[in-house]
């Protein structure tokens, strides 16, 4: 999995390529805490993310409450299907905001 972070005046793009599963979680999760100390809004880009796992979705849902503690917010952008399969069938898509 790569992970490319984007930044302008109050806004984050991290843009994430590849797996996101129990091996690669914990790496969005590091880059999801260190945005989530300033207040801002992330959008997370998961257009290339072939597959995602429940360790994948924590970090997510994490990030969105991280996010929203700060009075910030995060947005999933460009969701791949195979995400946008995964966040309708638990429910995550009347959740999260997802454009």
């Amino acid at each position: 999995m790569t992970i490319t972070v984007n930044k302008a005046q109050g806004i984050v793009e991290l843009i994430v390529e590849g797996r996101l599963d129990t091996t690669t979680a914990p790496q969005l999760e590091t880059k999801v805490k260190e945005l989530s100390k300033e207040k801002i809004t992330l959008y997370m880009n998961l257009q290339n993310v072939e597959y995602i796992s429940s360790a994948g979705l924590r970090v997510v849902l994490l990030g969105q409450k991280m996010m929203m503690t700060t009075g910030g917010k995060m947005i999933i952008r460009s969701p791949s299907a195979f995400c946008k399969q995964v966040f309708e069938a638990t429910g995550m898509d009347g959740v999260l905001t997802i454009e």
